[in-house]
């Protein structure tokens, strides 16, 4: 006689739903709201607010829609769902406040961004900069100066160089033609672990 079938567990969608409570909540911590906040933005009673970050109301397309747009992510976001469809990130340029052409080549907000940039020649003359944040550079094509600091460096061709953006900093290509290169922004504390060294 055959062994009898395990206990069927969970389905997958019962199990995606049962994680959008403990996420909205985390989400609503991060953004260090109150339920009476998010009821005001949303609309939606703090008691329902409450029940669906509980696990007591079911999660519907009519509550998740005003909050993930009080949130600013993804309905995606919000359930957790599987990526589907086309995974392509469209690629469209925008021009940089200070000269030149960027490239978000990621489409989520998140604690790192990566950017394409192809930067022009912006004179001899830096013009520092500081801000929150930590940045990583590597050089795809051309000649990259960088100035962060005391220090002024030229970078080639795959050379990286990371620093904290509180460091006044600016960079410019090195010569008349363009430098690309790849960018990785984060928030501050979000590192990456490669170092340039001046070449001595």
């Amino acid at each position: 006689m055959d062994s009898p079938p395990p206990p069927a567990g969970p389905s997958p969608h019962q199990a995606v739903l049962d994680e959008v409570g403990p996420r909205l909540k985390r989400l609503r911590a991060q953004r260090g709201l109150t339920l009476a906040v998010l009821a005001e933005t949303t609309g939606i009673s703090k008691s329902t607010l409450s029940r669906l970050e509980s696990g007591q109301r079911r999660p519907s397309l009519e509550l998740l829609l005003p909050l993930a747009s009080a949130y600013g992510v993804p309905l995606d976001d919000l359930v957790g769902a599987p990526e589907v469809g086309d995974p392509r990130v469209r690629l469209t340029p925008r021009p940089m406040p200070n000269g030149g052409t960027f490239v978000p080549l990621t489409r989520s907000p998140g604690p790192l961004q990566a950017y394409k940039m192809l930067i022009p020649h912006r004179g001899t003359e830096p013009d520092l900069r500081s801000h929150e944040g930590y940045e990583w550079l590597y050089v795809l094509d051309g000649r990259l100066r960088l100035v962060l600091g005391a220090h002024d460096l030229v970078l080639g061709p795959g050379e990286v160089a990371e620093w904290d953006t509180k460091v006044p900093h600016w960079f410019s290509s090195a010569d008349s033609r363009p430098v690309e290169v790849l960018s990785l922004f984060g928030r501050q504390g979000e590192r990456m672990h490669v170092r340039a060294k001046p070449k001595g």
